[in-house]
C-alpha cells in the first residue's frame, strides 16, 4: 500500500517565509492528535519538525539562539 503524503506550507511567525514540506498524512494526522513529532514524522528532520510545533524558521531560530562560542 502506497503511504498518502500531503504538502503542508508553513509561515515562519518570524520573517513570514513560507516553506512547503511534504509529510506522510497518516503521521501527520497521528501528531495533530497528540502523537510525538518526532515518532509521527521520523522522515523530517529537527529543523523541519520545529518549523511545524513553533512555526519558526531555522534561520530565524539561528538569530534568536545563536550557538554559544567556546
Amino acid at each position: 500500500m502506497l503511504a498518502m503524503t500531503s504538502v503542508v506550507a508553513v509561515p515562519c511567525r518570524r520573517c513570514n517565509e513560507v516553506t512547503e514540506l511534504k509529510v506522510d498524512f497518516e503521521g501527520f494526522t497521528k501528531w495533530q492528535q497528540g502523537e510525538l513529532i518526532q515518532n509521527a514524522l521520523p522522515e523530517l528532520n529537527a529543523d523541519q519538525r520545529e518549523l511545524l510545533i513553533s512555526g519558526t524558521c531555522p534561520t530565524c531560530w539561528d538569530k534568536m539562539f545563536p550557538p554559544e562560542e567556546e
